[in-house]
């Protein structure tokens, strides 16, 4: 699939999506539709969700609504500092329940919550200068210490939920990346992949074609080279050594 840019995408091939619904948070998402290849195309650009959906029924509905309003592969270009763990849970599960294929691809960066939103992609890929980041869940409790102990508990359950998506798309152990949520690790695109995090380095297609051109070329060459052998006149080797009539005569007057 072609590598198409946010600056490529036509204004023309944007979606018509109706407001949201009375009672719902600010939309922070956006469709886009390709009209030439019919890919549609998710921009998940800033925080994700200013409220949170935390007792909020309306805005994931509305999200669900435009993820199913099509059907086939879907891009996400995501650039997102993070926001509220409950909106990236359910968008993560949302995606991850989505028929078609996921592509995610980060150009920026996806911190935070938006790490959880990036692991439900088929296939995840950074750009070369983009970032991800990992760390603890964060909130603000206000209370005794028994209101203390239970945000602390809480906190540790919404840092295991995370966990489960870092682990089934990295493959790493859960020791391992509880460390890193605990030293606020950022990942470059190659730390990313080689910790499993993505999958690939968003590619430059006007590079790309250049090298299939000049391997074309060789190949070309290679074809042109090899017909001008078979058409090159052979040149008979001279027969060398003694000519066997020569090798008779002498046998011959040896014998008589």
């Amino acid at each position: 699939m072609k590598q198409t840019t946010r600056a490529e995408m036509p204004q023309s091939a944007q979606s018509n999506i109706s407001n949201l619904p009375a009672g719902a948070t600010c939309k922070f998402w956006n469709w886009v539709r390709d009209e030439e290849s019919g890919t549609r195309t998710l921009y998940l650009d800033g925080v994700i969700a200013e409220e949170s959906w935390f007792d909020d029924d309306v805005t994931p509905k509305a999200f669900k609504a435009d993820l199913n309003a099509g059907e086939g592969d879907i891009v996400i270009w995501l650039n997102s500092p993070g926001g509220d763990c409950i909106a990236a849970s359910q968008i993560y599960a949302m995606l991850m329940d989505y028929k078609g294929k996921v592509t995610v691809k980060i150009d920026g960066i996806a911190a935070s919550a938006a790490s959880v939103i990036a692991m439900a992609g088929t296939t995840v890929l950074m750009a070369p200068t983009a970032l991800m980041m990992v760390h603890n869940p964060l909130t603000i409790a206000i209370g005794d210490s028994e209101e203390m102990q239970k945000a602390i508990a809480m906190l540790s359950e919404v840092k295991e939920s995370i966990i489960n998506a870092y682990e089934i798309k990295t493959g790493q152990s859960r020791t391992k990346l509880s460390h890193l949520m605990d030293a606020e690790t950022w990942l470059n695109a190659n730390k990313a992949i080689e910790l499993g995090f993505a999958d690939g380095i968003l590619e430059d297609e006007k590079k790309r074609v250049q090298a299939e051109d000049v391997t074309f070329a060789f190949s070309r060459r290679a074809v042109t080279n090899s017909l001008l052998d078979k058409v090159k006149p052979k040149i008979s080797k001279q027969n060398k050594g003694t000519p066997i009539e020569s090798l008779d005569k002498r046998l011959s007057l040896i014998l008589h």
